[in-house]
């Protein structure tokens, strides 16, 4: 298995993304090796902890920090020209777990997908510094200020690629495992009921990628789809649910995996015989 290049895509979608956690832990404690990690939103935070070298335990607990702390770092209102949230908490709280990490100081090769609201082409991030590229990656469309870098303004990859598989298929992977923890729909509510402005913005982000979804996840050889329709997009107090959604969905894939590393071991194996 460990001569085997395997890619893992994680995708985005705000607290379902606590779904990536457990599928971390189940693919650690499998030994499946991740040679490369390519990250959309949510899964750019997680996936760039995991490629920095912390373990799935160390990442839940900085997650568990963040979301006691949620409230407060969007409460930095911005003249609202491009995001109503400032995002100086957000980036400062970052920061402090980031640090100057660069993409070339990471233990595992990672990329992350983000949008270019001027042009709305998909840019891959993968040099520079980590934080900058995550904020940009995780930026949601007018409640965040946009990202700017390298001339260009950067929101959440999730717009055009939800799940960046493409990003892993142009490199040397022998394998590409996608986890896609937003195929779900809309979390159902009480439609005679206002919707807030996050959920509103979260609906909107939805609705307009439901069509990208799918074509983001070809060329994927395993996908991990969490079952996470009860879950609304803020609900981050419910990390231990969505945790264990996300063991369950990658358990139940592991023998699809192994099989797979397999059936590419003895390809290889063939050909150079």
């Amino acid at each position: 298995m460990s001569k085997q290049k395997v890619g893992l895509a994680l995708g985005a979608g705000s607290a379902r993304g606590l779904a990536h956690i457990g599928v971390l832990k189940v693919l650690v404690r499998e030994h499946i090796p991740i040679d490369m990690i390519s990250g959309t939103s949510a899964g750019s935070i997680i996936g760039s902890m995991f490629a920095s070298g912390k373990t799935p335990e160390e990442i839940e607990n900085i997650i568990r920090n963040l979301i006691a702390k949620r409230y407060s770092l969007f409460a930095d209102p911005a003249l609202p020209r491009t995001g109503l949230v400032r995002g100086k908490k957000i980036r400062d709280t970052l920061k402090s777990i980031y640090g100057d990490l660069n993409f070339n100081d990471l233990k595992i090769p990672f990329a992350c997908g983000t949008t270019d609201i001027n042009t709305g082409e998909a840019i891959t991030l993968a040099e520079g510094s980590v934080l900058d590229a995550v904020l940009a990656s995780s930026t949601l469309p007018v409640l965040m200020t946009t990202t700017k870098l390298n001339g260009r303004y950067l929101v959440d990859g999730a717009m055009v690629n939800p799940v960046p598989v493409n990003i892993l298929k142009d490199r040397d992977i022998g394998l590409i495992i996608a986890v896609n923890v937003s195929s779900n729909g809309l979390t159902p509510t009480d439609s005679e009921k206002a919707p807030g402005l996050f959920r509103i913005a979260m609906n909107a982000l939805h609705i307009s990628t439901s069509q990208s979804l799918r074509s983001s996840l070809t060329g994927a050889d395993v996908i991990i789809e969490p079952y996470l329709a009860n879950l609304g997009h803020f609900e981050f107090q419910r990390i231990d649910e969505c945790i264990g959604i996300g063991i369950k969905a990658a358990e139940e894939a592991i023998p699809e995996i192994k099989e797979k590393l397999a059936s590419v071991q003895i390809e290889k194996s063939v050909q150079t015989d």
